[in-house]
């Protein structure tokens, strides 16, 4: 049993550590491109600087936003529960909720296209019974 436990902790460790590696690889990137923009270098340590904040703030967002989805008694995180996480800073909320609505316009979009293929299959299927039925009765 404690060899089991053992070996979990081991494995979610080590899913950890490729999880901040690849957030380390990415802020090193965004900061290389910020440099050649801005010609202002960053030196190795204030990357990992940026990098270890950066995780541990998803960390805490990750937190934060299942929190919000238990409160609601929902197992799962909605587009409210990012809301409500984005709720200080009023250009991320307004970003959040305009891509949002995107998201929703063009999922009601593609329902009715859907809705509509179906109507018109359902039609023409519906129409050759009727004629080979009128032909039957002549």
């Amino acid at each position: 049993m404690e060899e089991e436990e053992g070996a979990e902790e081991q494995q979610r460790f080590s899913y950890q550590q490729r999880l901040k590696a690849a957030v380390h690889y990415t802020v090193g990137c965004l900061c290389a491109e910020a440099a050649s923009d801005t010609q202002v270098q960053l030196s190795k340590q204030t990357v990992a600087a940026i990098a270890e904040v950066t995780f541990r703030q998803c960390e805490n967002f990750a937190k934060d936003l299942e929190m919000f989805a238990r409160h609601a008694k929902r197992s799962t995180i909605n587009t409210e529960d990012v809301k409500l996480l984005a709720r200080r800073s009023n250009s991320l909320l307004k970003y959040i909720t305009e891509k949002n609505e995107e998201i929703a316009e063009f999922n009601t979009e593609r329902k009715t296209k859907k809705k509509k293929k179906l109507e018109a299959e359902d039609k023409s299927s519906v129409e050759p019974a009727e004629a080979g039925g009128a032909e039957g009765e002549s």
